[in-house]
């Protein structure tokens, strides 16, 4: 069991966690979420003793072993299979023990210990995670410097899953997967034996991998049950109850007072205003729960209104050096195109998304840009641009010669980013913060088209959620590289995939792409040959019928449940009101002398509605939980 209690930290004196409690019961899998700076790495940072908390404790069971990512794969000349072999230590340690034994005891027991930890499956087990990571059979013999670090990172997350700790803390281990390999690391996840605790802002795999969400919010760890869309939905039904108790008490504070101005004056009713000014004073103000809103996000229109089509190629071959990467692409592109490119990792996605910004040239085709075509690239090389020792308001100076402090802070706040932040140096913003930056200044003169690989990788939900709606604004084309479902989901129209050497259109929506994804990793490879597109598309027909009928299905939940809330909602006001009713006798001070039985007998009745109205609202929450949850089934 992982146990918190009561635990405080602060950094320059602004406070991150205060006075926080979590337990997390051996099995469970819990996704962290939390705005971004919320100070949800420095929790893990804390959990593995890397650093001191200020006040509280943190306890782990004692035999647990606890295992996280490593910052980064050494460069060494080291096999990739044998680095994540050596993840487990106890393995390695009993290996190197055996060669060396000669007490036939203890070999006996090594080997013993070595069959309990079912280490001569160890090399399947470990090249199965590869596998599942995108590594093949015969990258598994390269030595590790042979990658990159994005490849090496897969690596260090391949181990510490094959180490199979305890408590297995992932920090968004999905920023250096492709679609396939996330896809891939949910299934895992999701039957792994032992407690997950995950960092994310995937939706995907915190709707999916995981079966509760603790949320880090001023400060506090709340913990819910469910995966991310049912926590959503959970604790906007408990702001909405929040904001409804908040001002019933305001309306009865309303009344009472101005019952007091009316009449505190006269003798007749001067006792009665008394009463009333005393129990204003001691109400306990019913406190609204407030969301933690990430700043929205703001593109310029296009500069310049471009014809169709805005980009065109005929049989382009693209690669590096002689060797192609891309052949026979022909596609074009028009100015109000939304594109989604999907792919496995290594087929060619990033080489187009530089084909097309113009970072490389085409080795065969015909390439045609409209002539005042601006394309705006965000790429995490992209990143590289910024300069480190530069404040955020120095980045743009550059691209703002004429323009005022003012207007040059005002087009910064359109970029998402605080005035607290406008003098932060660029190496002293969070990896979000560098990424609002950066698509801000290539955006900055209003670019006929952009292209984004891989944009959230840095981003919480919430700005996620602020980079959908200002894509959805933006009148532009659009192409994303992402693995980020919801993404893809709510801002492209088109789905185009990297696949041996081609781009192809697909004839799918996503989440038919990401069943095709399922059943390769399941290993269950299908022919998807020409002569079968009539079959598929019958059977995509049929099942589209079944998607309607189960749709239909479940809007006929709606109407009950909905009637179950409006009953609740009744409910809690009649109880409402009898409990403000016994609470104004139990405030009248005259009772106490002249009736201390019925006193008992309010105080009863008092706790008695207290209980009921916790059931009832308890109800209204499961009850508008519920229903949110059906609503987003149907989309």
């Amino acid at each position: 069991m992982l146990s918190i209690k009561d635990l405080s930290y602060s950094i320059v004196g602004r406070p991150l966690l205060e006075h926080a409690n979590l337990t997390l019961a051996k099995g469970m899998k819990a996704g962290f979420v939390g705005r971004n700076g919320s100070g949800k790495t420095t929790l893990f940072n804390l959990i593995l003793n890397n650093i001191s908390p200020d006040d509280g404790e943190i306890s782990v069971h004692p035999r647990w072993r606890i295992g996280t990512v490593a910052q980064e794969v050494p460069s060494s000349e080291t096999s990739i299979l044998d680095m994540v072999l050596s993840a487990d230590r106890e393995r390695a340690d009993l290996l190197e023990q055996a060669e060396r034994e000669q007490d036939p005891v203890r070999i006996s027991e090594i080997t013993m210990r070595l069959a309990d930890i079912d280490a001569h499956r160890a090399e399947a087990r470990a090249s199965s995670i590869l596998r599942g990571l995108g590594f093949s059979a015969a990258q598994n013999a390269m030595p590790c410097s042979s990658l990159s670090g994005g490849w090496r990172m897969r690596v260090a997350l391949a181990g510490v899953l094959f180490s199979q700790p305890d408590l297995l803390l992932l920090d968004e281990p999905t920023n250096y997967l492709d679609l396939e390999g996330a896809l891939w690391l949910e299934k895992y996840l999701s039957i792994y034996p032992h407690t997950v605790f995950l960092i994310s802002h995937d939706r995907g795999l915190l709707n999916r991998a995981v079966d509760h969400i603790v949320h880090l919010e001023h400060g506090k760890l709340t913990l819910y049950r469910g995966g991310y869309d049912r926590f959503e939905a959970t604790r906007r039904a408990r702001r909405e109850l929040s904001q409804k108790a908040h001002e019933k008490q305001q309306a009865q504070i309303a009344h009472m007072q101005k019952f007091v101005d009316r009449f505190g004056a006269k003798a007749t009713k001067a006792k009665q205003a008394q009463s009333r000014a005393k129990r204003i004073a001691r109400l306990k103000p019913v406190e609204v729960m407030l969301d933690e809103h990430s700043l929205p996000f703001s593109f310029p229109e296009p500069k310049h209104r471009m014809a169709s089509p805005m980009i065109n190629l005929e049989n382009v071959s693209v690669g590096y050096g002689s060797t192609p990467v891309l052949s026979r692409i022909t596609q074009r592109i028009d100015p109000d195109d939304r594109i989604a490119l999907v792919g496995v990792n290594g087929n060619g996605k990033s080489t187009f998304a530089k084909l097309l910004a113009g970072e490389l040239k085409k080795m065969d085709g015909v390439l045609q840009r409209g002539k005042k075509l601006e394309i705006a690239y965000f790429a995490q090389h992209q990143l590289d641009i910024l300069k480190p020792g530069q404040t955020v308001l120095e980045h743009i100076e550059p691209l703002t010669p004429h323009m005022s402090e003012a207007q040059r802070r005002a087009r910064i706040a359109q970029m998402g980013l605080t005035t607290e932040k406008m003098g932060t140096l660029a190496r002293n913003l969070s990896g979000g913060e560098r990424a609002r930056l950066l698509l801000g200044l290539i955006t900055f003169n209003g670019p006929g088209m952009m292209i984004l690989d891989e944009p959230t990788n840095h981003l919480d939900i919430d700005s996620r959620d602020a980079l959908v709606q200002a894509l959805n604004a933006y009148s532009g084309a659009v192409l994303i590289i992402s693995h980020d479902r919801h993404l893809i989901d709510a801002t492209v129209d088109q789905i185009w995939v990297a696949e041996n050497g081609e781009i192809r259109v697909l004839d799918d929506d996503m989440a038919g792409y990401e069943r095709s994804l399922l059943t390769r990793i399941n290993g269950n490879n299908r022919q998807r040959a020409s002569s079968r597109k009539g079959t598929d598309n019958a059977r995509g027909t049929a099942s589209r019928k079944k998607e309607r009928q189960a749709a239909a299905a479940r809007r006929a939940l709606l109407a009950p449940l909905r009637k179950e809330i409006q009953q609740a909602e009744k409910q809690i006001s009649r109880v409402q009101g009898e409990l403000e009713r016994v609470t104004s006798q139990l405030e009248d001070p005259e009772i106490y002398e002249d009736s201390p039985q019925k006193v008992q007998e309010l105080s009863r009745e008092k706790g008695r509605l207290q209980n009921r109205l916790e059931a009832l609202e308890t109800v209204w929450i499961e009850k508008s939980a519920a229903l949110e949850e059906a609503q987003t089934e149907q989309g």
